[in-house]
């Protein structure tokens, strides 16, 4: 949108105010009074805008474009960013005042890599929402979810959502991890596990397994990178599969 746009959006403008502007019209500072404005990629803004941005945050007023006249506002101002704020300001695409005045309450997200069981989770409820609308009880197989667990996910919840969607089309009652090879893929470099603090050994150890069977496709050098024997490898997964606990697995 052009910087005009954008203004006319956020602050509203008068009747006859530029071309086309046959209507008064309400921005959002206007409509969204008393409750919440979330303004998205916020270093994409132009600069002219963010001053005038910084002078609502200041004042609590506006004024819309083709009239003089202030109007208060009481809006609670979230702010997002898929690039590093500090970055932008450094490299001039986002003020320095500006982003001291939004950076009251930083909340840091981070990448879907590092969010533990939120892969699974996260798959689990776009495939639960896709089984509803096609009336299908779909589901993905241990070995997949391992396979979710051993990629990098560059583009995070997009790129998950995206997988499952397309993986839900190719499956008929499984998803296996064959399926969609080019966006299940491995990292150039060797992929991370993350868990969460107080996950039990005997799940960390079940998703290190399978997260290796998945990256080698091989049990004999999954083994062979675990220091396990390939008897070991072999009854570990199959009381996985029975949900025999870990001392008996290892003592058959």
């Amino acid at each position: 949108m052009s910087p005009q746009l954008i203004e006319s959006e956020l602050f509203g403008h008068e009747k006859g105010s530029f071309t086309g502007a046959d209507r008064q019209h309400k921005g959002y500072f206007e409509r969204a009074h008393g409750g919440t404005l979330f303004l998205d990629e916020i270093t994409e803004m132009p600069q002219e805008l963010q001053v005038k941005l910084l002078r609502v945050l200041e004042t609590g007023t506006f004024t819309r474009v083709g009239t003089t006249t202030p109007i208060s506002t009481d809006v609670r101002v979230l702010a997002a960013t898929n690039r590093s704020p500090e970055q932008a300001v450094a490299d001039g695409k986002l003020r320095e005042d500006l982003y001291h005045r939004l950076n009251v309450f930083p909340i840091a997200m981070p990448p879907l890599r590092e969010r533990g069981t939120d892969i699974e989770l996260l798959a689990q409820h776009f495939l639960d929402i896709l089984n509803k609308q096609e009336g299908t009880s779909k589901k993905f197989a241990p070995a997949t979810i391992a396979a979710l667990y051993a990629h990098s996910w560059p583009g995070n919840v997009r790129e998950l959502k995206n997988y499952v969607q397309r993986a839900f089309i190719l499956a008929d009652d499984v998803i296996e991890p064959h399926l969609a090879p080019s966006v299940v893929a491995q990292p150039d470099t060797a992929p991370l596990l993350s868990v969460r603090v107080g996950t039990t050994l005997e799940e960390v150890s079940r998703r290190l397994i399978e997260a290796t069977l998945a990256q080698c496709g091989s049990k004999r050098k999954a083994a062979d990178m675990l220091g396990i024997s390939l008897k070991t490898l072999y009854n570990r997964l199959a009381a996985y599969k029975s949900g025999t606990p870990s001392e008996e697995r290892d003592a058959a």
